[in-house]
């Protein structure tokens, strides 16, 4: 009989703490987010979220030290609690494993495995880095030029979903998935690390050395519904 996985040990104690940072900034967009977890038998742990604000899943992925299999959602907060990433003593590799919890609908959707192809048209980081500036500035010109009856929640929504929206150079990624790479960590000022989009049926993934976002293309209405991807960043 298997033994339910009860702990997490990593590879390295960087792989906790970069697991660690992905969480708290989970945390900072929902106090109340979970976390799937998933591992296929193989040293890789993929591990899904959802920051609300981005209407995006992240997903982020760690080096186990040993084998595991595993498939199970849990408290994001507990998570990160259970990790020791003080550096003294053996746990600083890893920590306990929460009690599964009733996860949100998101949880539940899986895209096909692949395969994944890769798009064309994405502009490079520093590219991505200038629209999203780009972006936050005309936010806050047009929401500074409203007049004081219409700075409404609403009205702001509205502009923010009008500019986040916007198709990023010649894909269909919305620029909000960019927003939230750069926000989780994902999309960082290093010279030289790659950024790539891909596909895979009615799904789209950005990528990163540093962790991938992913949402699923609605061919009716456009790109809006949530996807959940597995494999590497």
């Amino acid at each position: 009989m298997k033994v339910p996985v009860q702990s997490l040990l990593f590879a390295d104690p960087r792989e906790a703490a970069d697991l660690a940072a992905f969480l708290g900034r989970l945390l900072h967009y929902d106090r109340a987010a979970a976390v799937r977890l998933q591992a296929g038998g193989g040293d890789a742990l993929a591990v899904f979220g959802r920051p609300p604000s981005f209407e995006v899943l992240a997903i982020r992925t760690a080096r186990l030290a040993r084998p595991e299999t595993l498939d199970v959602t849990v408290s994001a907060g507990e998570l990160l609690e259970s990790l020791d990433i003080s550096g003294e003593g053996p746990g600083e590799r890893g920590g306990a494993l929460p009690a599964p919890v009733t996860g949100p609908p998101w949880t539940g959707v899986l895209p096909p495995r692949g395969p994944w192809r890769e798009q064309a048209g994405l502009p490079g980081p520093d590219a991505l880095r200038a629209s999203l500036d780009a972006a936050v500035a005309e936010f806050r010109t047009r929401d500074e030029a409203l007049p004081e009856e219409q700075r409404t929640r609403a009205e702001r929504d509205r502009i923010g979903r009008e500019i986040w929206s916007r198709p990023v150079g010649a894909t269909e990624l919305p620029l909000r998935a960019v927003h939230a790479a750069q926000s989780l960590g994902f999309l960082r000022a290093d010279p030289g690390f790659p950024v790539s989009l891909f596909a895979s049926g009615g799904w789209l993934r950005l990528r990163t050395p540093f962790g991938s976002v992913a949402l699923r293309r609605d061919p009716v209405s456009g790109l809006g519904a949530l996807a959940l991807t597995v494999g590497h960043n």
